[in-house]
């Protein structure tokens, strides 16, 4: 019986493998990446996430869900990255099609206005398609400072796309390697030829709550500590009720800002809503 057991979790072996990996060679631009949040959410800026496909997952760990506060702004495009249908109307093929346009991301990114303090996430495994390559670039055109999470051995074994002429890792101001290797998959089967079960997502995934817990560190040691999404169980029904709007609202009155292009409405001079620290 514990024979079989453990030879149905290889997986989570590997797992726990790459996420010690990725602690002890990410810690300093892990650090680096949650300064950098805090200091945008203190100044009452804005951390964007993005990310196309599978990458879509850690845009919406960091927020909105219990545990997340504002500060953080996911945006998913839906045309690529809803297409659980697989194939057919909305399927994968139209969105790894549609990733792969040039030009995409300046139209995306021309929908908001961007505070001279906000940073950029960009999650892309293989970080060469066009989209999260010229996602980075035209965040850094703008002024932002722009973290990359991909995965290095990935990145590396796939040619540059001559019309985009880069990877998303020579955009970025600061590199978070996933740590996984280049097929993505971690484990090798006797008598298939190809691997199963891909280690970006879980990779990607800590990195994003690492992130997250450190900047809410940061941002506590400064008396700005944002509400914080919390469960029933944790404070009481009516606290998580006013946990939850308080959220909202403070995220509403920043994505104002970022989404108001030029109505003359002083989206700054608007209270911002901040947890009471002891």
């Amino acid at each position: 019986m514990t024979t079989d057991r453990r030879r149905s979790l290889p997986w989570i072996r590997e797992a726990i493998g790459l996420l010690e990996r990725l602690a002890e060679t990410q810690a300093d631009a892990l650090e680096q990446a949650s300064q950098w949040c805090a200091e945008a959410i203190a100044a009452d800026g804005l951390v964007h996430l993005f990310g196309t496909g599978h990458s879509r997952m850690p845009v919406e760990e960091m927020f909105p869900r219990y545990g997340s506060y504002p500060g953080f702004n996911p945006i998913a495009e839906l045309s690529m990255t809803f297409h659980t249908q697989v194939v057919g109307a909305n399927g994968q093929r139209q969105a790894m099609f549609i990733e792969r346009m040039p030009g995409l991301a300046e139209v995306i990114l021309d929908n908001f206005a961007f505070g001279p303090s906000d940073v950029m996430i960009i999650f892309s495994a293989g970080g060469t398609t066009a989209v999260p390559v010229e996602m980075a670039r035209s965040a850094r055109s703008r002024g932002l400072r722009v973290v990359a999470v991909t995965s290095v051995a990935q990145s590396l074994s796939s040619d540059v796309d001559p019309a985009v002429g880069t990877r998303l890792l020579d955009e970025a101001e600061l590199v978070i390697d996933l740590g996984t290797p280049h097929a993505d998959a971690l484990i090798a089967i006797d008598g298939l030829d190809t691997p199963v079960g891909p280690g970006s997502t879980a990779a990607a995934i800590a990195i994003v709550n690492s992130i997250k817990v450190r900047t809410a560190e940061l941002l506590t040691e400064r008396g700005l500590m944002p509400p914080v999404i919390t469960r029933a169980s944790v404070v009481g029904a009516d606290r998580s009720r006013d946990l939850f709007d308080a959220a909202y609202r403070e995220h509403s009155r920043r994505i104002a800002r970022a989404i108001d292009r030029g109505s003359g409405h002083d989206v700054a001079a608007t209270r911002q809503e901040v947890t009471p620290t002891a």
